[in-house]
């Protein structure tokens, strides 16, 4: 895993942030990645070539929130995005991870370990889900 910290956004990384965000967002959340002392941005590589991200927020010391994570659609299934939360877990010291995410994430989240609530109809025909995760000590 290699900490993103250039200011200028590479194709492959704007490639993998497309996946996890709007396309009309991505320039301003790379911006707060690389801007904003409580956020950081971490890619995956597989022969020198960005695979997979995870960019997260943290709330305090011990807990984060996962605000990106992706993985090429070429590359899941690998165990990249467990590799990931791994990583920011274990490198931060971390008691709690939590995240946000549709329908279509939440099998992923559930496997890992994290509670799902559902938050309900947030936007009109679009349920969404808070995923928690909580390090047994």
């Amino acid at each position: 895993m290699k900490e993103v910290t250039s200011i200028s956004i590479s194709s492959r990384l704007r490639k993998l942030l497309a996946y996890a965000t709007a396309t009309d967002r991505i320039n301003k959340e790379y911006k707060a990645y690389i801007q904003e002392a409580n956020r950081k941005l971490y890619a995956w590589q597989e022969d020198g070539q960005f695979v997979g991200c995870i960019g997260i927020s943290f709330i305090n010391t011990y807990e984060c929130e996962i605000k990106h994570i992706a993985v090429l659609p070429e590359e899941r299934g690998k165990h990249i995005g467990r590799q990931m939360i791994q990583f920011v877990l274990h490198h931060h010291a971390l008691k709690r991870i939590t995240a946000e995410t549709d329908i279509e994430a939440v099998d992923f989240y559930r496997k890992f370990g994290f509670t799902i609530i559902s938050l309900g109809e947030k936007y009109p025909g679009v349920e969404r889900f808070q995923c928690v995760y909580e390090k047994n000590n």
